[in-house]
């Protein structure tokens, strides 16, 4: 089973404004509201991509609802720990720039924590945990590696989703997947890159370090895998790129269900990379039919 965490989920409230006059009133050209969080895209996709899955984090008030109500509609499994605050929302101004104003997330107390690992109690090995996405601060930074010593505990597998110190502590601790794009690989290291042999070189240094399966985006000048000691890489599908939410969790999502299906990472890279661009050109995220139209488009070589 693959199990989604997001701690810190939230309404995606989109609006769009053609004309913005700020101290004055204005009236929305459009609004569209969306389950947000990255964890939760990941078990959006994997619900596309046909794949089992339990989505689990936090969620209260009636901004909780609005996400769990979609997630079923869907056919999503989950086992959300039900908390007294209310999930947060956040703001996507489009006009012109995307302006986004972040809800800083709810106070979650310490009943609620343990209800939260309690969740943890049924997985087996061979499971996979994915973490991803912000952390409230009522819960501390360093709530992540709380849940990978219990996913070490349980014998579970484990990939994570973030950036800076929080992932480069984590690499030792031998994740089943990481995905910085180049931008993110670079700042993990605290160095510049001026051409693709500086990010093969430091995408195998994940690998060195403890990562089990590294992915590395590069827009559009396609993706990196690297795996022991491969390196391929793919190309980027053609299509007109609307949606830069999601991309990420959507490779994530595609990698990771694909490989618990065969085992066959070439397979899941390719599936991968047809999901992120399928979400890139979509609205929302991606759908099984975009997926499978992108699959024929996307080649992997080795380097």
């Amino acid at each position: 089973m693959i199990y989604t965490v997001t701690l810190n989920p939230s309404i995606d409230y989109i609006v769009r404004v053609e004309r913005l006059r700020l101290g004055s009133l204005n009236r929305m050209d459009s609004n569209l509201k969306l389950p947000g969080g990255k964890g939760v895209n990941v078990s959006r996709i994997l619900n596309q991509l046909r794949i089992d899955n339990c989505a689990l984090g936090f969620l209260g008030g009636f901004t909780g609802d609005f996400i769990q109500k979609w997630l079923e509609a869907e056919g999503s499994k989950s086992n959300f720990t039900k908390i007294a605050d209310d999930t947060r929302i956040n703001i996507k101004l489009k006009h012109g720039e995307e302006t986004e104003i972040n809800g800083v997330g709810p106070i979650i107390n310490m009943d609620e924590i343990a209800s939260f690992f309690e969740k943890f109690d049924v997985m087996r090995k061979g499971d996979i945990v994915v973490l991803s996405g912000s952390i409230p601060p009522s819960i501390g930074s360093d709530f992540y590696d709380q849940i990978i010593a219990k996913c070490e505990a349980m014998d579970v597998a484990f990939a994570i989703d973030t950036t800076g110190d929080s992932l480069l502590n984590t690499l030792c601790r031998g994740p089943f997947l990481i995905k910085p794009n180049h931008h993110e690989l670079a700042e993990l290291f605290g160095v510049t890159f001026s051409g693709i042999e500086d990010i093969i070189f430091y995408g195998k240094k994940c690998i060195e370090v403890g990562a089990k399966h590294v992915i590395v985006s590069m827009a559009g000048d396609g993706a990196l895998l690297f795996v022991k000691d491969k390196v391929y890489r793919s190309n980027t599908p053609i299509g007109v790129v609307n949606n830069s939410v999601g991309a990420g969790d959507s490779m994530i999502g595609g990698f990771i269900g694909t490989y618990t299906k065969n085992q066959d990472v070439l397979e899941a890279f390719k599936v991968a990379v047809a999901t992120g661009s399928a979400t890139a050109f979509s609205t929302d995220l991606a759908t099984y039919e975009a997926i499978q139209k992108l699959i024929p488009e996307v080649e992997i070589t080795e380097i």
